[in-house]
Formats: structure tokens, sequence, C-alpha cells
């Protein structure tokens, strides 16, 4: 019965990664194969050797990229479950030495690779919502001038949707996908009867004859084929949703095979007419099929956009717990299920670095020429951090794992290579955009531990402070205050304000820090750290992981320790708010210290962050220069 059970609940998640993991990758074969032989740039002529390379190059890097490296390599690299950039990120520091070169630099690349992230949210469904909708100039011209107007109203209608959570129309996506596929693999294989010679694309030599025989137009044609591993990181940034096997039974078991039948398929529609490379993916399909086809493409198109805003929202919210970004209102859109948030600033941000692209580049021709470079860039990067957490963690010999890591490295910085012939035409988006998040992410980095610094020069030690207050004769109140530092051996400022201010402090008091660990989530059982001093002061310190949901009320719920009981009507919060004013000749630049202070001025409020209500809060202003 056990087995049974485990059997359908595999099903179940199998269902489900369909839905949220292959959304991207899935919807590649919009916009691909044309992208290879009818781009704006360095077109491939359509010749039965050419197509027979091309969807050689596609199958086998969808085999050594997709399969070898992610499904079965990277996906061994999981922190307690849990895959993407920052997870790898956080296991590469595994055992190195804070403050080294080589922990900067991993600390670097694993923010870079984040930030490219954030570039790629941008692109996919600018460049998936728009190759779907331009299927409507297949069926008549008459929608021509429309596509834009359409495709802007999809994303606007998308992304206002998001305040209202996934778990409505979550239960569809799964289904979809499946049906997408199934169309994808009915369509190619009608179209491989009728021309079944590309079969012999199976072998990897036309790959390699077509390298060699094309020279520099070979290597530029890397730049579109790598369009059909797109998504391939949404495989190990979403293995915590649902664990290994499912997303690698889906993959080996329906998804890839779907792909290639589509790709292969799409080649023997162009040896068969050339012509067919205005669009042949919609081409594939008899004509009375076409506009059922174009509204199956854009729902799948939109559960891949999906799929990437969600995980935008995720990093970030596990950017926020490690310190690397502003505090952002998270709004729980699922009593349920712990990973559906909405965070309306990304959420309104990406909406218009979106319309903004879409109307720049005005087809999805143009947009490919942006794409690649986040793509293959990431890719890249989880190489190199690949191999730190083989050295590190795995304890494998250096030469073992620089050795392991080759072929792959070689492959993607390949692929990197020919994308950056279009940096001129669109590439230049994705490495400017994140390049920006790259400046935000490390400047708010720098910035804290510099505020953290100079707040720590003007403190004074707690304990001996605590030892005073027996003999000052300080006044005590009724109830408890918790004063909020993330130094648990200064005396909080907020305390010294308070005392400054009323003369008194309250019976018990609490000096409550929260500590995020590197690792996804921290048990329950471990949550609190308690510390008794005297004067009836105690320090906390409240621990979670990069994914838990912070929550200090019901953090102090689980204080069991004698006579620390708290009730939440007579427990005030004590905060502080500090002005930081920027300085000339500080150990920051100048510019970023104003763009430092220009975020802390922005950034969301702890009360909300941390669940504490409002009405609880006493919030006590300092300035500090920088």
């Amino acid at each position: 019965m056990h087995r049974v059970d485990e059997k359908k609940r595999l099903a179940t998640l199998t269902l489900a990664a369909m839905g949220i993991v292959y959304g991207d990758i899935g919807t590649s074969p919009l916009y691909a194969i044309k992208e290879v032989f009818g781009s704006a740039h360095h077109p491939v002529p359509i010749t039965p050797e050419n197509v027979l390379g091309v969807l050689s190059l596609f199958l086998w890097s969808l085999i050594i990229v997709v399969t070898l490296k992610y499904v079965v390599f990277i996906m061994r690299a999981n922190n307690k479950g849990e895959g993407g950039i920052i997870a790898l990120m956080t296991l590469a520091l595994h055992d190195g030495k804070p403050g080294t070169w080589q922990q900067r630099l991993l600390v670097i690349l694993g923010l870079f690779g984040a930030s490219l992230f954030y570039g790629d949210g941008v692109i996919t469904p600018a460049i998936s919502v728009l190759s779907a909708v331009e299927g409507l100039e297949i069926i008549t011209p008459a929608f021509e001038p429309y596509i834009l107007h359409i495709t802007l109203a999809i994303l606007v209608g998308l992304f206002a949707f998001q305040r209202r959570g996934t778990s409505s129309v979550g239960a569809l996506f799964g289904p979809v996908m499946v049906i997408w596929f199934a169309v994808l693999a009915v369509f190619g294989a009608l179209a491989i009867m009728r021309n079944p010679q590309v079969l012999a694309a199976v072998n990897p030599l036309h790959a390699v004859h077509f390298l060699l025989g094309n020279g520099l137009l070979g290597f530029l044609a890397l730049g579109a084929v790598v369009l059909c591993i797109t998504g391939a990181e949404a495989l190990y940034a979403d293995m915590g949703h649902f664990g290994a096997k499912p997303i690698q039974y889906a993959w080996l078991g329906y998804v890839m095979p779907a792909l290639v039948i589509n790709y292969f398929g799409q080649g023997a529609l162009l040896l068969a007419d050339a012509r067919a490379v205005e669009n042949p993916f919609y081409l594939l399909a008899p004509e009375a099929l076409r506009y059922p086809l174009v509204i199956l493409a854009t729902l799948a198109t939109i559960i891949a956009s999906q799929a990437v805003i969600s995980g935008a929202f995720s990093i970030t919210r596990q950017a926020i717990q490690l310190g690397y970004t502003p505090r952002f209102e998270v709004q729980h859109t699922s009593d349920k299920e712990i990973g559906q948030i909405y965070l309306p600033g990304i959420n309104w941000l990406l909406l218009v670095a979106i319309v903004a692209l879409v109307i720049e580049f005005g087809s999805s021709s143009n947009l490919a020429a942006a794409y690649g470079i986040a793509v293959t860039g990431t890719m890249l990067i989880t190489n190199i951090l690949a191999i730190a957490v083989a050295v590190r963690l795995w304890k494998w010999r250096p030469v073992r794992a620089v050795l392991g890591a080759l072929p792959f490295i070689c492959i993607d910085l390949g692929f990197f290579l020919a994308n950056s012939v279009k940096i001129p035409d669109g590439g230049w988006f994705p490495l400017v955009f994140g390049l920006v998040i790259f400046t935000l992410l490390t400047t708010w980095k720098r910035g804290r531990e510099l505020l953290g610094q100079r707040l720590a020069a003007d403190s004074m030690a707690l304990k001996p402070f605590v030892a005073s207050l027996s003999e000052d004769g300080v006044e005590r109140v009724p109830g408890t205050a918790v004063f909020m530092t993330t130094n648990q051996e200064a005396v909080p400022h907020a305390l010294l304000h308070s005392l400054k201010h009323y003369k008194a402090l309250h019976e018990q008091v609490i000096i409550l820090s929260v500590r995020v660990f590197d690792e996804p989530y921290v048990p329950v059982a471990e949550r609190l750290e308690v510390h008794r001093l005297e004067e009836n002061f105690c320090q906390i310190v409240v621990q979670y992981g990069f994914k838990d949901e912070p929550d200090i009320p019901a953090a102090l719920a689980l204080l069991t320790e004698p006579g620390l009981a708290i009730d939440m009507m007579e427990t005030s919060f004590f905060l502080g708010r500090e002005t930081v004013i920027p300085k000339l000749g500080s150990d920051m630049a100048y510019w970023r210290s104003l763009l430092f202070v220009a975020m802390f001025r922005n950034a969301g409020s702890a009360t909300a962050f941390f669940r504490i209500p409002s009405n609880r809060v006493v919030e006590l202003g300092s300035q500090v220069v920088l």
C-alpha cells in the first residue's frame, strides 16, 4: 500500500513539474529552428546537409547540456534538496575561509549569475508570448498591425494576476503542458513520416561536419542553436519544489522526446519546402488547426512566463534573507504552499522592463539576439561554482573536478562566444540589466557592512551595561520590551535612546537578533538560541534558513524557558531607524554611497517583513554618517 501511495505521489509531482519546470525550454520550438535558418542575423542556407547538421546540434545539445550536465550531474549539487544559483553559491562557499579572494570571487560569480537570471526573467516572457502571438500572422496578415498590442495586453494581464497567486490556476499548468508536449510530438512525427531522412541527424557526425564545413557561419549558428536549451537552469532551480526524481522522469520520459520529435519535424518540413522558414513551427500544423494551436501556444508561453516570474520572486526573497538586497514587501498568496509569494515591487519593475523590451525590439527574431547571452553566461558560472562544490563538499581532487567539468565548460563557452557577436544587436540588454542588478546587490551588501561598523564603533558592551543597572537604580515598568539588533554583544541603540527618553526599562528585556544560515531551512526545534543574563535581560537569536518564512511573534511563541512566557499584548518591540548620511572620502565610492542611501530609504519596513504587529512597535531614530 505504501509503495502504491509513493507511486501516486511521484506521478503527481511529475505532472506538476511538467507544468512549472519545463515551460521555458518547452516553448523553445516556437522560435529556435526559425532563428537558425530564417534569422536576420547570419541565417544558415537551407540544404539537406545543413538541416541534418543543425538538427544533430539540437539533439546533442539537449543530451549533453540538459541531460548529462543538469539532470545527471548538477542536480547532485543540492543544498538539502534546494537548487538554483543562490543555493549553489552557498554550497560553493562551504569550508572556505571568509574574506579570501577565492570566497569573494565565488560570491561575485554567484551574484552575477543571479543578476543574469533577472535578465532572463525579463526576456523569457517577452520572447515567448510574442512568438506565440506571431502565429496569428501565419493565419492571416490582417493580424500583423495588432501583434504588439495583443502581446502587451496578455503580459499586462499576466502581471496584474500575480497578486492573486498561482494556486488557483496551478492545477491547470501540468495538464496544459502535457497536452502541449503531446501536440509537439504528433505534429513533428507526422512531418518526419513524410520525410524520414531527417532521422539520420541522430548521428553526431552530422553536427561535426556542419561546424567544420561552414566555418565562421557554423560557429555563429551556435548563437541560435542555444535557444533549444534555454530554461535548462529551471530544472535545477525548481528542484526544491518537486525533488530530483519527478524532474528527471518528466524530462527523460516525456519532455525531451517530444522536443526532439518536433525539432526533427520542423527540419523535415524545411527539406520539403524551404519557404516554411517563415514560421516552421506553425506551418507544421494543418491550416484548420492553427487557431487552436495559437491559443495552446499562448497558454504554454504564459505558463513559461509564470515559472520565470515565480523564480524571480523566490530568488529575491533568498537574496533578502542573505542580506544582498533591501527588504521588499512579501505577500503570501497561499495558506498551504509555503513557496507561493508575491512581491509587488519586483512584479511591477519586471512588467515595466518587459513592456519596454517588447516595444523596443518589436519581434521575437529581434529579441532572440538578446536571449542567448543571459542563458549561456549563467551556465558558464554554474560550471565554475560546481567545480568548487565538487572540491570543497564532495572532496574531489581539483584535477578530477576540472577535467570532469571541462567538456561542459568548452560547450558553454562556445555558445557564449557565438552569442557575444550579437551584443550590438540586442545582446547588450541582459548584460547591462544584469550589471545594474549586480551593482545594486553588491552596493547593498557593502553598505550594510559599513553601517554595521559605524554603529558598532559607537556602541557599548552589553554585559557591563546590564551589570551597571543594579547600581544605577533604573526604574522598571511592567511588561516585556524586545530590542532588535544585529549585534548581540552590544547595547542596541534603540535601548539607549529609550532609556534616555523614558528614564525607565521594562520588567523583562529581550535583546533579539535574526541569523540566516546558508541552508534552505532550519528545523523549528532549532529556531531559538536563548541566553539568560542578569537583571531579567535575555539574549535570543532567531535562526532561519534562506527559504524560511520570517515570523518573529511565531518564533517567540516557541519559548519554553521558565519565566520567559511572552504575552503579545504586554510586549513592545523597539526598532532602530537610522538616517544614513553619505560622505566624501568614505570606504565606499561616493556614488555608491548615494545609491545605498536611496535604497536604504526605500527599503521595506522590518515590521512587515518580520510580521510584527504594527501596534506593538516603537521606532527610535538616529543619524549615521557613512
